[in-house]
């Protein structure tokens, strides 16, 4: 098996992570959070969204958060941006890179964004070139690339269509988003031999959610594939407001444990990453869905015995 020495791992856990939890998490815990997280060697961070507090609430402080960190200068600051208005206070808040987002299914990215694919594209178009005007990378979220909530299995052509759009319009890299977690091998094998046809692995990296707990193993096709760049969340956090029943990203903390033991370099300490995740399950007052938090927890119940 051919596989990369080296991975990146991109920290989605702020925002991704706690968009749909319900407990209110403090500004000033956020902040803590992020500080915590710059401490662990990752290179890349999801901080916020700028998406309309009416329908993401615990998001609704993005600028004061982006603001208050404690920047490291070589890891890159990273927000979620649904459209101009949402560009220019990202913009004020001083953010590194863009995050646009949009489904490859119809149903879903009509629920989620409220728009057709077609009707959206120009809504991102706008903020792209916005954002490149203000010497900004945008990043691509495609979102339900496998399965959708509403329409089942989604066909590879759904996904090479939005796909194409959003790299002509210059962003700069595609995240490919398994929402729902149905995903597996065989499926993640036919989506990336049709997408790499086409365009290198360089431009992609993977989204896997872990509802149905087949995440590390997609993540092992994916690099047998020549991807080498994977989203997730500390405590395995997350799920999709509009997509019902869909858990939480594959956990930060499960995949170091997976690519330290293979011996692919990442850079990060998944130690500290432990204790970022120990922080936030104790100001969400309950257990977070990672089997490395899980292990940590039962041998802090042996020892008080």
């Amino acid at each position: 098996m051919q596989l990369p020495k080296h991975v990146i791992i991109k920290e989605v856990g702020p925002r991704d992570g706690l968009q749909n939890e319900k407990t209110h998490i403090t500004t000033v815990d956020k902040v803590q959070l992020v500080n915590l997280l710059s401490q662990t060697g990752l290179n890349y961070i999801e901080v916020t969204s700028f998406v309309h507090p009416k329908w993401i609430p615990q998001l609704a402080d993005a600028v004061e958060v982006l603001q208050e960190i404690k920047r490291h200068k070589d890891i890159t600051y990273a927000a979620l941006v649904p459209n101009m208005r949402g560009l220019e206070r990202a913009l004020q808040a001083e953010v590194d890179e863009v995050s646009i987002f949009m489904s490859a299914s119809e149903s879903h990215n009509q629920n989620n964004i409220n728009k057709t694919i077609v009707d959206t594209f120009p809504i991102v178009e706008e903020v792209v070139v916005g954002a490149k005007a203000a010497k900004k990378k945008v990043r691509g979220y495609i979102s339900t690339v496998i399965g959708c909530p509403y329409e089942g299995y989604i066909h590879p052509d759904k996904v090479l269509r939005v796909t194409d759009k959003l790299l002509e319009m210059g962003v700069t890299e595609i995240s490919l988003g398994d929402t729902i977690g149905v995903g597996v091998p065989t499926q993640v094998e036919y989506l990336l031999e049709e997408l790499l046809k086409r365009y290198g692995a360089e431009n992609f990296a993977m989204h896997f959610h872990d509802t149905r707990g087949t995440a590390l193993a997609n993540i092992m096709k994916s690099l047998e594939m020549g991807i080498t760049k994977f989203d997730s969340a500390l405590g395995g956090l997350g799920g999709c407001p509009y997509a019902k029943g869909a858990s939480g990203n594959v956990a930060t903390e499960d995949l170091l444990y997976l690519f330290d033991e293979m011996g692919i370099e990442t850079g990060i300490n998944r130690q500290k990453v432990l204790e970022a995740a120990l922080f936030i399950e104790e100001k969400l007052g309950k257990a977070v869905a990672s089997k490395q938090m899980a292990i940590v927890r039962n041998e802090r119940s042996a020892n008080q015995l």
